[in-house]
């Protein structure tokens, strides 16, 4: 029989019109209908030693998957992927396929890569999630934190049989997919429903409680037989420099949080206000950064201008993003760093000073340092700064632990079973890697979940 032919170009993702997605935060790109997708699955080369799986953090069976998906089989095709991420919808969207399990993809030698991330967005989205017979097991796992990696740990120890209780300080869960996240990116139906399907494997849910005020760490563990924090990374790094006491100067964690946990952008139906007009400048490079800038443009900025210490190829955000925000009128200034902020006698913002700066050799991170350039200064308008350099642990509650080891960032220290200093107890995610991407966090959470198996078996 003759060969069939391969398709080498990927099947492209429609996209809402710039002028009407500018008009709301509903999501910018469009689902694969049934066609498309199968379309795009059956590009697939089926490698027999597939680099995709092994560059996935989680390790989802992607050739499997999408040989299912090419055959319509799409309930085969949920549970494969079910198998190892219980987050389909909420990974296909905002994980960075490009640089993971797509960057090393065979088709891509040929061709485009294959779109391993909006194939298993649509499998997620439109497939119904199956039962699971669980053998239950008469242990009890406390998980702090609902974010990426709490929800994977918590999920696939639900699996596992065991009893897990997930203890979250706000009031809705989900963490930094909640409160991070633009609707535009991550819808929240879309979260609720994920967070749904972990209830019915049988995780039960204690939100408003903050572990070491509510609760204390140490009943936590005469409770339960097992813990693990996933508390996340959500204390802003500051700028540290003049002006930055400011009125309208957000760090880019409370900026989103007021907009998509407290839906500031629906003031009058919701209670917290957020006024945004006039030029607003972000500072910052990475995916935070990109959804702050969107999201202030949506929120009514006449301009948004992102500040990047080095250029564009540098930046740590998602191509597509950086793609999305410059379609969207969001201006970049590259290789430039910012001195002081300037306001007025009542205390607002009216400009923002920058130097400019040059690249120079790599640094430990393999990256190329930037060099500020003296004397070379520029002043950029602004009514609104946000700060999107990054974010750290924050130690209230680590610290309070006692006999809980941390390194001089205030990270938790792990072994490489992801066990902390502390017996039972067990971390992973952005409380131990920093900021870092969902996906990360979510085969931190599997790893966990797999040694805190192991650990409760012995």
């Amino acid at each position: 029989m003759p060969q069939r032919e391969i398709r080498k170009t990927k099947v492209p993702v429609r996209q809402r019109p710039v002028e009407e997605r500018m008009q709301d935060f509903h999501e910018v790109e469009l689902l694969y209908t049934p066609e498309e997708a199968r379309e795009e699955a059956s590009r697939c080369l089926q490698c027999k030693n597939p680099p995709c799986v092994e560059d996935c953090p989680v390790h989802i069976r992607i050739p499997d998957f999408i040989r299912a998906l090419a055959e319509q089989k799409t309930a085969e095709a949920i549970r494969i992927i079910l198998e190892d991420n219980p987050l389909p919808s909420v990974c296909g969207r905002v994980c960075p396929q490009e640089v993971q399990c797509q960057k090393r993809c065979t088709m891509g030698r040929i061709g485009d890569p294959i779109q391993i991330g909006k194939l298993e967005r649509f499998v997620g989205d439109t497939t119904q999630k199956p039962s699971v017979q669980r053998q239950k097991r008469n242990k009890r796992v406390a998980v702090v934190g609902s974010g990426p990696a709490s929800l994977t740990c918590a999920g696939e120890l639900a699996r596992l049989g065991y009893e897990i209780v997930v203890f979250e300080a706000l009031h809705e869960r989900g963490g930094v997919l909640l409160y991070g996240i633009p609707e535009f990116r991550l819808p929240k139906e879309i979260l609720a429903r994920e967070i749904a399907y972990l209830s019915e494997l049988g995780v039960q849910w204690q939100t408003n409680v903050l572990v070491g005020r509510s609760i204390s760490f140490e009943e936590l563990r005469e409770q339960f037989d097992a813990i693990f924090l996933g508390t996340g990374a959500g204390l802003p790094k500051y700028l540290h420099i003049p002006g930055e006491n400011l009125r309208d100067v957000y760090s880019a964690n409370e900026f989103l949080t007021r907009i998509n946990l407290m839906k500031s952008y629906r003031f009058g139906e919701y209670d917290t206000p957020l006024k945004v007009n006039g030029d607003v400048v972000v500072i910052g490079g990475g995916n935070v950064a990109m959804d702050a800038a969107r999201s202030a443009l949506r929120m009514g900025a006449n301009s948004v201008t992102v500040v990047y210490r080095r250029t564009r190829d540098e930046m740590p955000a998602r191509v597509e993003e950086i793609a999305h925000a410059e379609e969207e009128g969001v201006r970049f200034v590259f290789l430039a760093l910012p001195l002081r902020i300037e306001g007025d006698e009542q205390g607002r913002v009216k400009r923002i000073v920058c130097q400019r700066a040059r690249l120079g050799e790599l640094d430990e991170k393999g990256r190329r340092c930037f060099i500020p350039i003296e004397g070379d200064e520029f002043v950029l308008p602004a009514s609104l700064v946000i700060n999107a350099i990054g974010l750290d642990t924050n130690r209230i509650l680590l610290e309070s632990i006692a006999g809980l080891k941390l390194d001089v960032k205030g990270h938790v220290v792990v072994d490489e079973s992801l066990h902390t200093s502390l017996e039972g107890v067990f971390a992973g995610g952005d409380v131990v890697l920093g900021a870092a991407t969902v996906i990360l966090a979510a085969g931190h959470g599997k790893q966990a979940a797999h040694s805190i198996h192991k650990y409760l078996s012995e």
